[in-house]
């Protein structure tokens, strides 16, 4: 699978990533054995990028989950989790960045994920209480104590992403590289005010919600009836559900039928067509799933092909 760097680093990553929030009793959970299945069906597919976070699962179940399944596969993959949710909704609903949260966090992931270092640490949401320069500070210090090797963060707002490169570059403190936000072939906000931030700053994307929440599936089709057990019968994924957005998908999955290829492999694609993106985060609950996220990236799009989708999703 075709390697990318991680903003200005020397750390490559696979093209396609396995998001982990599946793992350890978030969403629609799996167990050990089947997140073992999903881990190796994803390592022998080429995906090297392994995302996940404390606060996804029960108790940091996908951290745990991870560190019980890669064992000796550890060294064979880039790591990355995050920090700042809480995990616990019942005592605090803070998004912590202070200096004393991230020190106690960092360890608690290190103990669940069964290792001594973490690839990429991510400020998973930002806590408007605490300044950056603390955040950063704590966040170099464990870079300097290799405990942590590269940072990351998501769901900043560019005016963040600007001020947290202003301060590292201001106090020679190690930069954010990375940052995650939804951005698909249905939603392309992060186009008009993220992206400028993103290339002023040199940092990349790592996407979430490639497929918006199964749109791009080919699953959902406009006038037929929802499939049963499935992302979209929730009532947050739902409010995609729209007479627009189902009219995109539609005209989506003539493009790519034209073409012999299908809306999936258009949506990773895609994806993998914008310089800015370093690696495609997508979930899975099956091997099969995986084995098909890996591979759908490889149609390489003509200008004028792009230009048509520009079209479409305008």
């Amino acid at each position: 699978m075709e390697k990318r760097v991680l903003g200005r680093t020397g750390l490559e990553v696979s093209v396609v990533g396995l998001g982990c929030n599946n793992f350890g009793g978030m969403i629609r959970s799996l167990d050990t054995e089947g997140a073992r299945k999903v881990v190796h069906a994803a390592l022998d597919a080429g995906i090297t990028l392994l995302d996940t976070s404390d606060s996804y699962g029960v108790n940091g179940g996908s951290e745990i989950t991870l560190g019980e399944v890669l064992g000796d596969r550890r060294k064979d993959v880039v790591l990355a989790t995050k920090f700042a949710s809480p995990l616990n909704r019942e005592k605090s609903n803070r998004y912590n960045g202070s200096r004393g949260y991230i020190m106690n966090a960092v360890e608690d992931s290190l103990r669940r994920l069964k290792t001594d270092y973490i690839d990429l640490y991510q400020y998973h949401f930002p806590d408007p209480q605490t300044p950056v320069e603390e955040t950063l500070r704590a966040l170099d210090d464990l870079v300097k104590q290799g405990k942590v090797r590269y940072l990351g963060c998501s769901n900043l707002p560019a005016w963040m992403l600007v001020d947290a490169s202003w301060t590292s570059r201001h106090h020679n403190l190690h930069s954010l590289q990375s940052t995650q936000a939804e951005y698909n072939l249905i939603s392309r906000t992060a186009e008009t005010e993220l992206f400028p931030a993103m290339h002023r700053t040199g940092m990349t994307l790592l996407p979430y919600f490639p497929l918006a929440s199964g749109l791009l599936t080919g699953k959902y089709r406009k006038g037929q009836a929802l499939p049963e057990d499935t992302r979209m019968n929730m009532a947050h994924f739902k409010s995609g559900l729209t007479d627009a957005n189902l009219d995109k998908v539609e005209k989506l999955i003539g493009f790519s039928e034209a073409r012999g290829r299908t809306i999936l492999e258009l949506a990773f694609s895609w994806l993998a067509c914008q310089p800015i993106v370093s690696s495609v985060i997508a979930g899975a609950t099956r091997p099969e799933q995986v084995v098909a996220n890996a591979a759908a990236a490889s149609w390489n799009l003509t200008a004028a092909e792009l230009a048509e989708i520009d079209t479409i999703c305008k």
